[in-house]
């Protein structure tokens, strides 16, 4: 079968690879289109942290059933997968927070994801599709990082919240905040996305740091309570310190964003307002089936995040252009049918 390996930062390969053999415990799926997220980029780049070459790349998975014993699959299902691979055993394992599991392997990241014609998982990673089509069932898992961090939150109608980064896991942090009542504030040095934000997901406040001072301009968006919820999604070590300044008293900031330095911030600043710092990692079954339920039922529609499309057979030649700035990228598809 035909393989994209990302052989070492900035250089992909294509490789004739076996068909995986089917066994316990595990379901054949053929893949049908990848969404190639931040963590692919970043791949490509050379700055992903807990990566090592040469790595097959790809979490954001639209498949169809082949074989296996996952319960209740026939073969041409669609599906989606989730790409966390749990132990079922840890602490965190215990509590039903799989997302966090003390020995996690990510598909794509850890372990070989999805940039291949067919791809072996553990059978108890598979979505029934519930009728979606590729481009949704594709970009269910980054939406589901962001329903996670929403529930995590605990938002209550009529908080402002600001969301500092509008790549697709902020815009998936947007339209979920909106749907608990949220009054939403969307920071970003990347004027198309605040366009995106304004034009497409109607989001009336937008701030670009660069051109104005975040603080003051929160303040007055505010009246001067500042938001009761804070969601980083940049990753941007300078972004992350600097909106520990931003939270209201008695507020939360969550970190969704990853980025290899240490987090720094003052103290009596922050255990003045009494607040609550928390992380957000990747997503559980109950977030997927959540976000599936929100494109169902028409409260979401994440289709217009797709801005680029790639053929598999032009990836490795093409891939260089999505971390281009002036190609304006939100969400780009890799197909294989």
């Amino acid at each position: 079968m035909n393989t994209l390996v990302c052989q070492t930062p900035g250089r992909f390969e294509y490789k004739q690879t076996s068909l995986p053999k089917v066994k316990p415990g595990y379901s054949l799926v053929r893949v049908r289109q990848v969404g190639v997220c931040g963590t692919d980029l970043h791949a490509f780049d050379g700055t992903q942290p807990f990566f090592t070459y040469p790595r097959i790349l790809g979490h954001e998975i639209a498949a169809e059933y082949v074989a296996g014993d996952a319960i209740g699959f026939s073969a041409g299902d669609r599906l989606t997968v989730i790409p966390y691979y749990h132990c079922g055993t840890c602490i965190a394992c215990r509590q039903g927070k799989t997302n966090c599991c003390a020995s996690l392997k990510v598909t794509g990241v850890h372990v070989d994801g999805a940039m291949t014609s067919h791809l072996l998982v553990p059978s108890y990673t598979l979505v029934q599709g519930e009728g979606l089509n590729d481009d949704q069932l594709a970009l269910v898992e980054p939406l589901a990082i962001g329903a996670h961090a929403v529930e995590r939150s605990n938002i209550q109608s009529g908080d402002w919240v600001l969301i500092a980064g509008a790549g697709p896991i902020g815009l998936g942090l947007i339209q979920f905040a909106r749907l608990k009542g949220a009054r939403i504030i969307v920071a970003d040095t990347q004027e198309h996305r605040l366009d995106f934000c304004r034009k497409i997901l109607n989001v009336e406040h937008v701030i670009n740091p660069s051109k104005a001072d975040i603080a003051e301009t929160l303040r007055i968006i505010t009246d001067g309570e500042m938001p009761a919820v804070v969601i980083d999604a940049t990753g941007n070590l300078n972004a992350i310190n600097q909106a520990f300044r931003y939270i209201a008293h008695a507020g939360t900031y969550v970190l969704v964003g990853l980025q290899l330095g240490e987090i720094s911030f003052n103290h009596p600043e922050f255990h003045k307002r009494e607040g609550t710092l928390m992380s957000s990692r990747n997503a559980t079954r109950e977030d997927f089936k959540r976000v599936m339920q929100a494109i169902q039922l028409g409260q979401i529609n994440p289709l217009p995040m797709i801005t680029h499309r790639l053929s598999f057979g032009l990836a490795a030649e093409r891939f260089n252009l999505l971390v281009q700035p002036d190609q304006k990228v939100v969400k780009a598809m890799i197909h294989l049918l």
